[in-house]
């Protein structure tokens, strides 16, 4: 089985489930990882098999008030009877992750949603991971498949201190028994931050680069690899800070038949909720593909990480979480 076959499997049919393709899965099972960490362990209450699941792949959890957050699946290559996330328990939480840490039990059961992928595994001969802290979780499930083809890797993992960094038993384990070779780097203990340039740098010229942690990571990531192909360089974001429309807007909803103004410094999704018209969501800043609208006129003013620059260009599709419109008008496909 090659790589690219590997990452297909299993992903073509998506259980379906209430809410246009959400599931209520039952938590089985919840672990501690690190001090702020948890894994929580997802299954249908039917013992039915769960479709989607490959590498990079993430689900969104339907939370208490209204919260819908996106989590990276950390699954093994073929594992489709569970849904396996780890969850950071963010200072800054608005009561996701809070909740999911802190009073989640087993036996409760939660709204979640097909997989979807964003950030998928590439077919190259190896690759070359980056992770920063819970962003090991994407990562994860790449390297678990890696190893189960043979396929090169090398991960520069860093972390604020070891008691803080979920996973290191398991990707330890990987790099001993596969072709993977393992770099750990502990702010706490070298009192600095991993310097990323060099590593990119010394990264095989054949490689696929991989990304995924704190915004500073990210940004020195990208400028390390500026000179690469940019179709072996792959980043996903946490958050994404955006600056909304400074100028207002009509957005129309074809299928509707109903249009709304949007004023400046608003998002089209706000105005939406606001007048009632409920769409699907998760991150609210344009990281996770959740909104993706098919675009019918007008031209959006994209500010989301998700879209391809193709993607942009062509005007077809926008994330109306955090994009506005360089038109006067713009009619979306709701």
């Amino acid at each position: 089985m090659t790589m690219q076959e590997m990452i297909s499997a299993g992903a073509t049919a998506p259980a379906q489930g209430n809410e246009g393709g959400s599931l209520a899965l039952r938590v089985t099972a919840i672990r501690y990882l690190a001090e702020t960490i948890r894994e929580i362990e997802f299954r249908r209450p039917d013992g039915g098999r769960l479709e989607g699941v490959e590498a990079g792949a993430h689900i969104d959890l339907a939370l208490p008030g209204d919260v819908s957050n996106s989590y990276s699946l950390v699954n093994e290559p073929g594992d489709d009877q569970r849904f396996l996330v780890a969850i950071n328990r963010d200072p800054a939480s608005r009561g996701g992750s809070a909740f999911l840490v802190e009073d989640l039990r087993v036996g409760a059961t939660l709204q979640v949603s097909v997989p979807t992928n964003t950030f998928p595994l590439a077919d190259a001969p190896r690759f070359c991971f980056f992770a920063g802290g819970i962003g090991i979780t994407p990562i994860l499930s790449m390297i678990r498949a890696c190893a189960a083809l043979g396929t090169p890797w090398e991960l520069h993992y860093a972390f604020r201190a070891e008691a803080l960094a979920a996973y290191l038993p398991e990707v330890r384990a990987l790099a001993a028994a596969s072709t993977g070779t393992l770099h750990l780097h502990d702010d706490a203990l070298t009192g600095a931050v991993m310097e990323i340039a060099p590593r990119v740098a010394a990264a095989a010229s054949d490689a696929h680069l991989y990304c995924c942690g704190p915004e500073p990571m990210i940004a020195a990531f990208t400028e390390a690899s500026a000179a690469r192909d940019p179709e072996a360089v792959h980043v996903e974001h946490f958050k994404n800070e955006f600056e909304a429309s400074t100028e207002s807007f009509t957005v129309v909803l074809k299928r509707r038949g109903q249009e709304f103004q949007v004023p400046a410094g608003r998002t089209i999704m706000e105005v939406l909720s606001e007048n009632g018209i409920r769409v699907a969501y998760s991150c609210r800043s344009g990281v996770c593909g959740t909104c993706e609208t098919r675009v019918l006129e007008g031209e959006p003013d994209h500010k989301d990480t998700i879209l391809s620059e193709r993607e942009r260009a062509s005007n077809k599709v926008m994330l109306i979480c955090c994009s506005g419109s360089k038109s006067g008008r713009l009619v979306l496909d709701i």
